[in-house]
């Protein structure tokens, strides 16, 4: 097969740490990895635990544009490895193939994802990075608007009225124009 980011290596049997199955380019370096084979390999090592102390002093390539499915030729969709790094891998649903590129396995490993490649590519998983984004990013906007110690005071004392048995009648004071008035 030849490679689906530079178009120029052929994509040779390998393994990933010696552990399970992939095909390697033998120009960029990058891994095609079949979910399946991924999922099979962790099913017969339930318990083998990747490190996550990873030495890589080359930049992480993430590749911008849409890439082509070495197996089928249709594009791969990108899909967000975590809430916390906008680092995109490229999954073909078609075979169920994923590619990673030049030291995205790496990447993978120090996020502590490597031991669940499949879930990346789940709805599920991307959903949750969405919903962590979203709060992220209005918590971004709060701290902006508020400054930082006074967005950790409102969200504390939120925190505090959100469990008090009271809460309703909290906001009504708090919301209150005068709330010693017998007058709207």
């Amino acid at each position: 097969m030849k490679c689906t980011s530079c178009k120029q290596g052929i994509l040779n049997p390998s393994f990933i740490e010696g552990q399970f199955r992939a095909h390697t380019c033998s120009a960029c370096e990058g891994n095609w990895i079949l979910i399946e084979d991924f999922v099979a390999w962790k099913d017969r090592n339930p318990d083998y635990q990747f490190s996550d102390e990873i030495s890589f002093e080359q930049e992480v390539s993430d590749t911008k544009k849409a890439l082509l499915c070495p197996v089928t030729g249709t594009i791969m969709n990108k899909f967000r490895i975590s809430a916390q790094n906008d680092h995109r891998v490229d999954y073909s649903a078609a075979v169920g193939g994923l590619w990673l590129d030049r030291c995205e396995w790496e990447l993978l490993k120090a996020e502590g994802l490597a031991g669940t490649l499949n879930a990346v590519v789940t709805k599920q998983w991307q959903q949750q990075i969405r919903e962590q984004s979203t709060k992220q990013n209005f918590s971004d906007i709060y701290k902006d608007k508020f400054g930082d110690e006074n967005y950790a005071k409102v969200k504390a004392f939120r925190e505090w009225l959100q469990q008090h048995p009271q809460k309703a009648d909290l906001r009504a004071y708090l919301l209150a124009d005068d709330p010693y008035s017998a007058e709207k």
